[in-house]
């Protein structure tokens, strides 16, 4: 009797379970690996983080590094010379980045001179310099999808040259360029010069007069001044595949300038032809209104860094995402803006883009270098030039803060997944 009481107990809870729904059923959670964090890493949020792999830029420095949400360095490169400052891993797993000349003619904050692609072995694969007493590469370097090379350099102009044609300065100008070099043969495919699209209104009697308001295609050189010449100072390029455009970000203007890069070279010095038919002129502008005196618009920048296109099917895709550094108050600040489906400047009209989404933080200021990238899960990676990288939410969370410590500065950061060629390419063996 006993074990007839024992058999139909046990038919009773097998019934029992055979009768609850699927969704009474408790499932083991697999167990998560705990995460062991380095001395560096001050914020973690587990619920929160993008898995992904963040590329440490060392602003001029001779090494840069990836670094894992952990802390941990997965990998590093040292360089024989020091970075002109840009520096990004490229699907073969190659590297190609800005380098510094021995011999700069100027030695402005970013100068660089030589571009570089480097291959897994730390061979050059390719070298080109843009340097000499009339010309200087500087700060960022972007490949095309045709495999050719876009830069940013610096051009010297005589101060006799440029004060005949109404610029009020007393030194030589070093206005911005735009190179695009085939590597293949070492030519200059194409070329952009700012100088060539100029207008001033101080001096009537001298080229390049009218209203700066009503022409806001064009570039009042008399806006911003320094001593030494270097009176624009960009510091970063993207390129929009999809309408053929080039984001520069002007530092000293405290914009966001939009060129046609359809145009051909000699189309490019004029203001006609080109997908946009305004040749070099400039298609858009934003971040200043006050850089062209226009009164309509809000200023958002104060100095500014990364003009960041989203791209590759991220949330925001189209948007562009801004570092200003914030001169104006003790707080930076990333914007995110939605880039107008016309590219199109009106005199006396509110140009600005609209605003996306923002983040600043009372201890996030520098007013130097800096940038941010948008990850996959929506998070927005930062880098602050000065500390290291943030990774905060759409709705402001902090998910990770990375210090660099003994890092002096940090040029920028640049995420990878783990699955990305430019990852699977470099043959990491991880924990």
């Amino acid at each position: 009797m006993k074990y007839n009481r024992y058999f139909i107990c046990l038919i009773g809870l097998l019934l029992l379970n055979s009768c609850k729904d699927d969704d009474d059923v408790v499932t083991q959670e697999p167990m998560q690996e705990e995460v062991v964090l380095t001395d560096n890493v001050e914020v973690y949020n587990a619920a929160l983080v993008d898995n992904s792999l963040v590329l440490a830029v060392v602003n001029g420095g001779d090494k840069s590094y990836l670094v894992d949400k952990s802390g941990k360095k997965v990998k590093e490169w040292n360089f024989s010379s020091n970075l002109g400052n840009d520096l990004e891993i490229m699907p073969d797993g190659k590297l190609l980045g800005m380098f510094k000349t021995l011999t700069p003619s100027v030695n402005f904050g970013g100068f660089g001179g030589v571009i570089k692609i480097i291959n897994l072995d730390g061979s050059i694969d390719w070298e080109y310099e843009y340097a000499s007493s009339e010309y200087l590469a500087h700060h960022d370097v972007e490949m095309l999808p045709n495999g050719n090379i876009l830069f940013l350099a610096w051009e010297k102009v005589d101060m006799l040259e440029a004060q005949q044609q109404g610029v009020n300065t007393a030194s030589h100008l070093y206005p911005e360029t735009l190179i695009e070099v085939n590597p293949n043969t070492n030519q200059i495919v194409w070329k952009w010069n700012s100088y060539n699209h100029k207008i001033q209104d101080q001096f009537p009697s001298l080229p390049n007069f009218g209203s700066v308001s009503s022409n806001p295609q064009l570039i009042d050189l008399n806006y911003f001044s320094l001593d030494n010449g270097d009176i624009m100072h960009a510091n970063g390029i993207d390129y929009d595949a999809q309408k053929d455009v080039i984001y520069m970000s002007v530092n000293n203007y405290s914009e966001v300038w939009v060129i046609d890069h359809s145009t051909t070279i000699l189309e490019a010095e004029t203001s006609n032809g080109g997908a946009y038919n305004k040749g070099g002129d400039l298609i858009y502008r934003f971040g200043n209104p006050e850089a062209y005196k226009n009164l309509f618009g809000n200023r958002l920048f104060y100095n500014n860094h990364f003009p960041n296109l989203l791209e590759d099917n991220v949330p925001g895709e189209g948007n562009v995402l801004v570092f200003v550094n914030g001169s104006n108050t003790t707080q930076s600040t990333v914007y995110e803006l939605d880039m107008p489906d016309v590219l199109n400047l009106i005199p006396n009209s509110n140009n600005e883009p609209q605003l996306i989404w923002d983040f600043t933080d009372p201890t996030l200021q520098y007013g130097r270098v800096s940038g941010a990238v948008r990850l996959q899960n929506g998070n927005t990676l930062i880098c602050e030039g000065d500390y290291g990288f943030w990774e905060v939410t759409q709705t402001g969370e902090i998910a990770w803060k990375y210090s660099g410590l003994n890092t002096s500065q940090f040029w920028r950061c640049y995420a990878y997944k783990f699955d990305d060629s430019e990852i699977l390419n470099q043959n990491i063996e991880f924990e």
